[in-house]
């Protein structure tokens, strides 16, 4: 393959490298897939200022993010299954954020649990982001297990109650290890690196839950475990119940609405994340960042807001900063990377959307992320 030099090409290897049952779970969104489409869609909407005759020597994408100083305004986002993308996946992108200076947020839907992430990366902070299930008790065991592992902010998802029509996933027959269907197993075969790396890893189930979940000890319990935990009833009295065990800092991950946000910063988050699960729940809901907007006025003096949702480049990172996140989150732009190259990858993929946003902001005039805001956008379609 030519020389990487942006997502795109991340991607394009990735969908060479990585069997299709797992490439189609990170490539793809719920229903129609028009939330997903909309969610990079909508950045191209907002248009930038450009400014000349600046003084633009000295410049700095160097931040912070619950008061931890970060390279730029990136954290690597909470996704399952991370490590089917490439063996050992957690491992690597969690070592990757580690050197380059940014969060990195292990899913509890992960293939290397908390234990297995924390040693690798011998220790260093990361975050946790954890599920509400209907067993109270595996979830205050997985509190206390990322408090073991040090983490330094628990990451609580709102918006998977209940699971989107994902037709993709259910077409492949997605399973952890996958369904032998004859059409899986050619696929996978076609996949020689893939398949090499993974025969060489322990790493090849779900390591949060298997053998730590009451009754899961093996594919089948664990397979119907997960099908009966996601817990319907979740409210903002199970948040508050979160914040007063885990006592850490509390992100809330999955806020689409203004009152949603006043509701979290009540039951005490320290930082929100206006999210829509990457387009793979409610198919039809806006954007991530045209809904950023008003989530910033309503709350944005009380908590820390930040997003993910469709952010391919620095310039998005840039566009999401100048309408008020303190911070933005990749998932489908890590795992191009980890997929295409493993650990390589996940460092190209950051270096890439640094030198993105160092550039962006250059030419807008501005020589500090901290100091960018609506002044360098022209389009107003997204307030």
């Amino acid at each position: 393959m030519s020389e990487i030099t942006c997502i795109e090409d991340l991607h394009r290897l990735a969908r060479k490298r990585v069997p299709r049952i797992f490439y189609d779970y990170v490539d793809g969104g719920s229903w129609t897939e028009s939330t997903y489409r909309a969610n990079e869609a909508d950045f191209q909407q907002i248009k930038f200022r450009q400014r000349v005759a600046c003084d633009i020597t000295h410049r700095s994408t160097a931040t912070t993010m619950l008061g931890q100083p970060v390279a730029m305004p990136v954290a690597i986002a909470p996704t399952g299954l991370t490590g089917m993308q490439h063996a050992d996946g957690e491992i690597l992108a969690a070592r990757a954020a580690k050197a380059f200076g940014i969060p990195f947020t292990l899913s509890t839907m992960s293939i290397c649990s908390i234990e297995a992430v924390a040693s690798a990366t011998g220790y260093h902070p990361f975050w946790f982001q954890v599920y509400v299930t209907r067993d109270r008790g595996f979830t205050a065991d997985l509190i206390e297990r990322a408090r073991q592992a040090q983490c330094s902010a628990l990451v609580v998802t709102m918006d998977l109650q209940v699971f989107g029509q994902r037709h993709k996933d259910k077409k492949n027959g997605l399973s952890v290890p996958p369904k032998p269907t004859l059409t899986n197993i050619l696929n996978i075969a076609s996949k020689p690196h893939w398949c090499l790396k993974m025969l060489g890893t322990k790493h090849r189930q779900f390591g949060n839950i298997l053998g730590h979940a009451k009754g899961v000890d093996n594919i089948a319990s664990l397979v119907e475990w997960t099908e009966e935990q996601f817990d319907p009833t979740l409210s903002w009295s199970d948040v508050e119940w979160i914040k007063q065990r885990w006592g850490g800092k509390l992100i809330v991950k999955g806020i689409m609405d203004a009152e949603d946000a006043r509701l979290a910063v009540q039951a005490g988050a320290d930082a929100i994340v206006v999210s829509n699960h990457g387009g793979r729940q409610l198919d039809g809901a806006p954007s991530s960042i045209s809904a950023l907007p008003a989530i910033v006025a309503a709350v944005g003096n009380d908590v820390e807001v930040h997003l993910d949702g469709g952010i391919r480049s620095g310039q998005d990172v840039l566009k999401a900063t100048a309408l008020g996140a303190q911070g933005t989150y990749i998932g489908r732009a890590m795992l191009y990377g980890l997929g295409a190259m493993g650990e390589k990858g996940v460092t190209q993929a950051l270096e890439i959307i640094r030198n993105e946003l160092d550039l962006s902001m250059a030419f807008c005039g501005r020589t500090d992320i901290n100091a960018v805001d609506r002044g360098i956008l022209l389009s107003r379609r997204l307030e």
